[in-house]
């Protein structure tokens, strides 16, 4: 079954439990590789939105803090609430203007109240009723407020269906759905959902980064399939010999692939 396929069976475990502990001693350093990558693009975008001093911004799945920080440092902004589930890797060193939230996002009881920025990258494609949750947060944009989401999007070589690597990916993909309900197949439909949610000057993106070897991002990618390993086999997909391969491939010279893509998409509330 493909991986993307709104019928395949979505596990209920979470992101930070049931993979990606947030324990993990080289997790926060699995985050930052990816940060890297994706940080540049993420800022550029905020720039052109329009994010500057004064703004108070939620910062939905913060990571390691990488975005919330330059919110603060580089945009001005009076206040960054950031949000995850687990927020050991914000470190302990308290920042003014910086409020660190551990809850899940998801709880209805929680009320942050309402933001002239929300962000939230690489979340609710690991969430259940993703949708419902893409319309909460637009609901608490302040007038003028404005969201801005990234999700990945999977855009496979049709001419390569039988690599390691483009086996392994789609394992990964599918584990993902099976264990923690990922769900990337609606992610391009979200410029037409922020419309949906009343929002205005709504736009998108792709950004597909290139895999260098031993770069960040395929530093990235080898880390999360070490970490999925007995995930990956129990999809029948491959079996160690082809992980193992794959995690070769992502270090050596003739490495040449494009990489998952993340969507960027925005909306300004009226």
């Amino acid at each position: 079954m493909n991986s993307t396929d709104p019928a395949a069976h979505e596990g209920a475990g979470h992101y930070g439990e049931a993979l990606f502990d947030a324990g993990h001693p080289r997790e926060a350093e699995r985050i930052d590789d990816a940060a890297v990558i994706y940080d540049p693009v993420t800022t550029h975008r905020l720039r052109a939105l329009g994010v500057g001093p004064g703004t108070r911004c939620l910062e939905v799945g913060a990571g390691t803090g990488t975005v919330a920080r330059w919110l603060l440092r580089e945009a001005g902004a009076r206040e960054v609430v950031a949000l995850d589930r687990d927020t050991s890797a914000l470190g302990e060193a308290p920042e003014q203007g910086l409020r660190v939230v551990t809850a899940d996002v998801t709880d209805e009881s929680l009320d942050l109240g309402t933001f002239d920025l929300i962000h939230a990258r690489f979340v609710l494609m690991h969430l259940p009723e993703r949708r419902r949750m893409l319309a909460r947060l637009a609901s608490r944009l302040n007038p003028g407020g404005r969201i801005l989401l990234g999700d990945a999007v999977e855009l496979p070589n049709p001419q390569d269906s039988h690599s390691p690597y483009r086996r392994t990916m789609d394992a990964m993909w599918e584990a993902l759905r099976t264990t923690i309900g990922t769900d990337i197949s609606a992610v391009p439909t979200y410029p037409h959902l922020l419309r949906k949610e009343g929002l205005a000057d709504v736009g998108a993106e792709l950004y597909c980064p290139p895999l260098v070897p031993d770069g960040p991002l395929a530093r990235f990618w080898s880390q999360t399939w070490r970490r999925m390993r007995p995930e990956l086999e129990a999809t029948g997909r491959v079996d160690g010999t082809t992980v193992d391969e794959a995690l070769a491939y992502l270090s050596s010279p003739v490495l040449a692939e494009l990489a998952p893509g993340m969507v960027l998409a925005w909306g300004q509330r009226p």
